[in-house]
């Protein structure tokens, strides 16, 4: 990655892609919005006025299908999605300055002038539209009808409407002249080859507008069409600012912080963020943001999270059992910033054991608990340094020089490895010195001073290391300090202590705060802890307020998928009156012949113990019985199942949860505002084991 400057010392401006409410967040969403969080608070600590915007994409005929399939209306259903994005910000302690939402009356009014700037200039005209569009992406797509979205591959539905357009083509020529001048506009490379040769292929003017459905922004002085959603969300990146705002306070932020230094995306949205979004900028008038920047997709277990699949992570399970900054470390020193990450439990727990718990704070507890064994709490006297001293300071300072350059660079992995490598050498050289054990042939008052110099330069080292990795771990991080004896890590950074990190700043005498456990070891229960969170999570889905929906479908990060479904207890489907058919792909009856729908009785229903979603079922099949586990406790009583027939998915692979294993999944449908689940069942009499074809 090239390294993106502020335009002064003084502003630094960065953006996530406002996520899209089809769905709750996920651990996709999380891992954008930590990346643009650590920037901003390395910004800040380098004494930089920075702005952090993240939000919501509110708008578009999803939503309107997805509200009416849910039984809400589309502003209740918006609200709903929104207010979780916000609430899992505010638990993972992100520093966002700005949450902006595309339904609130200042991004309206920025996106209506923004629409009247460019139809004044003459870059929009009114026309009509018959073609191809995919719903899931609100995407216009050049191809025949019935042809799948080439980003999704769904079907798309030919539409025949008027519209505004927007002269697109008219700015061909000026985007590849843009991209020429400025190669640091498009990152990665990989992004910026894709772009470039789909402006070269010829750009078509584009539909602006929409007249078959009212969610969404009206076009000044033609309420009749409401505004291309993704007009409407891009916009949202000067909206926040102030743009089209009379407010002075909005208009002279706008002037201060406009243009982005940083859109950070999902890869699958360059396109809108790389070709539409500055075209709409150069036609009104506007300076371009510095650079896109596009991180890929987050895998679990090497495969894309997916709602169908029943592979989504929320990072609420991981800050739960581990912490929010063992997340936060992760996620950036797992993943390669701009390619796939893969996630999985085993590969978090490695991390965790071994580089936060064993490695940062093992060195950090051993130091200020010898620190109060030696030295009665307060930092000893360094006295004359050799060699081993010299040779942790001078990879110290190489530390700090290389790890600042990577982290700039949006190299984060590496950046973090170079740190790592000084909590390596630190325990290294605290080992070879072993201050704990004297010598026969040394003297007591030698042994003091060696305690009182390897302490001291262990002390140092662990400063450093910690002022670098407050951007990324800055809870632990802000402990560790305290611990140090320096007090307010925040405040610290606010008052510019972190601009220039150098060695040699503890000084004798101060006094340490009593040592503290900082990443308790994980034993193995830790992998099923979060397992059993997320197949719970998974149980309970049908309560959610959200349809099946694709995982690339509008302005989200790349992994943007819905949460899971009930994957092991109760199937969700839609009982909303005259709602719109859910946007599934079409299967064929190969395909719904591989699920082994059987009747079953409840010969034993309890509650699993420490868990408030989960039932445990004793079921006949009438051939066999088995133990199914499902998500309903909040809804039924288990006495009341009791020689019930119910629905089962037969040939569902098992899976474990608190230690007992699930063998099927009960069918259910979700009724009602807070999708509470419906056992499906018979009005006949149906012998146990019969087969629904």
């Amino acid at each position: 990655m090239t390294e993106v400057s502020a335009s002064t010392p003084q502003r630094f401006y960065i953006t996530t892609p406002i996520y899209y409410v089809n769905a709750r967040p996920h651990l996709g969403h999380a891992y954008s919005t930590i990346v643009c969080d650590a920037l901003a608070r390395s910004k800040r600590a380098q004494g930089v006025d920075t702005w952090f915007l993240t939000g919501t994409d509110e708008h578009g005929q999803k939503i309107e299908r997805s509200a009416a399939q849910a039984g809400r209306t589309p502003a209740e259903f918006a609200a709903a999605i929104s207010g979780e994005f916000r609430s899992l910000w505010q638990r993972l302690g992100l520093s966002c300055d700005d949450f902006i939402r595309t339904t609130e009356p200042r991004h309206i009014r920025g996106v209506q002038k923004l629409f009247s700037e460019l139809r004044d200039r003459g870059f929009i005209y009114k026309g009509s539209y018959t073609g191809q569009y995919c719903v899931s992406d609100e995407l216009y797509v050049d191809a025949p009808p019935g042809s799948p979205c080439p980003d999704c591959g769904r079907p798309t539905e030919t539409v025949s409407e008027e519209n505004y357009f927007f002269k697109l083509s008219a700015f061909e020529r000026r985007l590849l002249e843009y991209y020429e001048q400025h190669p640091e506009f498009i990152q990665p490379e990989a992004r910026r080859n894709e772009v470039i040769a789909f402006v070269r292929s010829g750009l078509k003017d584009l539909s602006v507008s929409r007249t078959s459905f009212r969610w969404g922004i009206p076009v000044p002085g033609d309420e009749k069409h409401v505004i291309y959603v993704w007009m409407d969300a891009l916009a949202n990146y000067i909206t926040a600012l102030g743009y089209g705002s009379d407010d002075p306070a909005d208009q002279e932020r706008f002037r201060r912080f406009w243009p982005a230094d940083i859109h950070l995306i999902g890869k699958e949205i360059s396109r809108f963020h790389c070709v539409y979004w500055p075209a709409f900028l150069m036609a009104a008038g506007l300076p371009l943001p510095r650079a896109v920047v596009a991180n890929g997709w987050l895998l679990f277990d090497k495969s894309k999270m997916s709602k169908s699949v029943g592979n989504i992570v929320r990072a609420e399970t991981v800050a739960e059992v581990l912490g929010t900054d063992a997340l936060r470390y992760f996620l950036l020193r797992e993943i390669s910033f701009g390619q796939d990450g893969n996630f999985t439990f085993e590969s978090l727990l490695q991390r965790y054991n071994g580089d936060l718990a064993n490695g940062y704070g093992n060195l950090v507890s051993r130091v200020v608990a010898m620190v109060h064994r030696f030295f009665a709490g307060s930092l000893p006297q360094t006295g004359e340094t050799g060699e081993p001293e010299q040779a942790l300071r001078a990879q110290a300072e190489r530390v700090i020089a290389e790890f600042q350059t990577q982290f700039a660079a949006m190299d984060f992995s590496r950046a973090l490895e170079t740190l790592w490598s000084l909590v390596a050498a630190t325990d290294g050289y605290l080992t070879a010195a072993a201050p704990w054990k004297k010598p026969a042939d040394r003297s007591e008052a030698e042994h003091h001073q060696l305690q009182a110099r390897v302490l001291s330069v262990a002390a140092e080292a662990i400063r450093i290391i910690t002022a670098l990795a407050w951007p990324i771990i800055p809870e632990s991080a802000s402990k560790v300090w305290k611990q140090l004896g320096l007090g307010d890590l925040s405040q610290a950074a606010q008052q510019g202590k972190l601009q220039a990190i150098t060695w040699g700043a503890m000084q004798p005498g101060t006094v340490f705060a009593e040592p503290a456990p900082l990443f308790p070891r994980a034993e193995k229960d830790a992998m099923e802890r979060m397992q059993n969170l997320e197949n719970e999570n998974n149980l309970s889905a049908v309560a959610a307020v959200s349809q099946a929906t694709p995982a690339d479908a509008a302005p989200a990060p790349a992994p943007t998928v819905p949460a899971s479904p009930a994957a092991a207890g109760a199937e969700s489907a839609s009982a909303a009156p005259a709602a719109p058919a859910p946007e599934n792909p079409k299967i064929t009856i190969d395909d719904f012949a591989k699920v082994d729908l059987r009747v079953a009785q409840v010969l034993v229903a309890e509650r699993v113990p420490k868990s408030d979603k989960l039932l445990r079922l004793e079921v006949d099949l009438g051939y066999e019985k088995r133990q199914i586990l499902a998500g309903i406790a909040q809804y039924y009583e288990p006495e009341k199942l009791i020689g019930r027939k119910v629905v089962i998915v037969a040939n569902l692979a098992p899976r474990k949860m608190r230690g007992l294993e699930s063998n099927g999944m009960v069918v259910a449908a979700s009724v009602g505002e807070e999708g509470s689940p419906v056992l499906a069942g018979f009005l006949e009499d149906v012998p146990l084991g019969a087969r629904l074809k």
